[in-house]
């Protein structure tokens, strides 16, 4: 688990690094729309943006947010450029949300989320 960006000093290669290299794919699974904006961008200030933005590997975004949110229009925006680039967005589903509010915003079932990162793996092999 990688929580710090420079916890290791004694690595040559910062963990970020090491995992983006590694990673056979990349999911990121609640995916808030903070995240989805700064992927969006290329901003990379937390371990996990930074290993988005490093690897080359295929990357499944499963957005979970207020339904209102997902509506935005720079919600929508920060999605379609991500996938014009070739990420694959997963969801979300329609329900009750955490809010407490009903609509589209709700992370999408487990399993539909496995079924397209299995797509997304079978293709690579």
């Amino acid at each position: 688990m990688l929580c710090d960006l420079f916890e290791d000093e004694n690595e040559w290669q910062p963990g970020h690094i090491a995992l983006a290299d590694s990673a056979d794919l990349l999911l990121i699974a609640p995916a808030t729309a903070n995240i989805i904006a700064q992927l969006s961008y290329g901003l990379a200030g937390d371990a996990l943006t930074c290993i988005a933005l490093a690897t080359r590997a295929p990357i499944v975004i499963a957005p979970a947010m207020n339904g209102k949110m997902w509506q935005h229009p720079a919600t929508q925006e920060n999605v379609n450029r991500l996938i014009s680039r070739g990420q694959t967005v997963v969801g979300p589903d329609s329900g009750l949300l955490a809010c407490g509010y009903e609509g589209e915003g709700r992370l999408e079932k487990i399993d539909v989320i496995l079924d397209g990162v299995e797509k997304i793996l079978r293709k690579k092999k």
